[in-house]
């Protein structure tokens, strides 16, 4: 009903769609982007080396694998629910708990399995209010903010107007910002 109405979306169903755990994963299964980029080899290698790998908890003989793989190394990957927010991942051999209760279920479907990014550490200080400041083995995130307006099928805009950076400590699995595990930070560019 929304989509019908004369309001302006932000975002609209297809760009909010897009950034669901189970788009990018049907995004990510060969053949799919080659749809989007029909001749385009080089784009779709380009857009196809941004993924990290995407694997379906689907009912089938597919799902049944990627939940064997998980289950046999678990802290190779990150098992994402569909749900808005972070803080809700799931790491390590708590993939197998969640899974064993799962595998054999539509349950399963509520989620995908995703391998888990391995970034270097580097040193760095954390200063957050009530907390002393110390030097320690941080992991930090930069994600971009993008505009982008259309008229039907004109595009208007579609610039990147901004940045976010967020740091943790190395020693936690997930954080945020709010939760109290990350801190703003800011890139040092040279």
């Amino acid at each position: 009903m929304m989509e019908c109405s004369l309001a302006v979306k932000c975002p609209d169903i297809s760009t909010h769609l897009a950034g669901t755990k189970k788009v990018q994963q049907v995004l990510a299964k060969p053949g799919v982007l080659e749809h989007f980029f029909p001749d385009q080899p080089q784009v779709v290698e380009q857009v196809r080396a941004t993924f990290a790998g995407l694997y379906t908890l689907d009912m089938g003989a597919e799902g049944d694998e990627t939940v064997a793989m998980a289950l046999a190394t678990p802290d190779r990957f990150v098992l994402k629910p569909q749900r808005e927010g972070g803080g809700n991942n799931i790491y390590g051999q708590e993939i197998c708990e969640v899974l064993g209760k799962v595998k054999s279920s539509a349950e399963r479907m509520a989620y995908i399995l995703m391998d888990k990014i391995q970034p270097v550490p580097t040193r760095n200080c954390l200063l957050g209010r009530g907390k002393p400041l110390k030097i320690s083995s941080c992991l930090s995130e930069l994600g971009f903010f993008g505009a982008y307006v259309r008229q039907g099928k004109d595009m208007l805009m579609n610039d990147c107007v901004g940045y976010l950076m967020r740091t943790k400590s190395s020693e936690y699995l997930d954080g945020g910002v709010a939760s109290g595990y990350a801190v703003l930070d800011n890139p040092l560019l040279f």
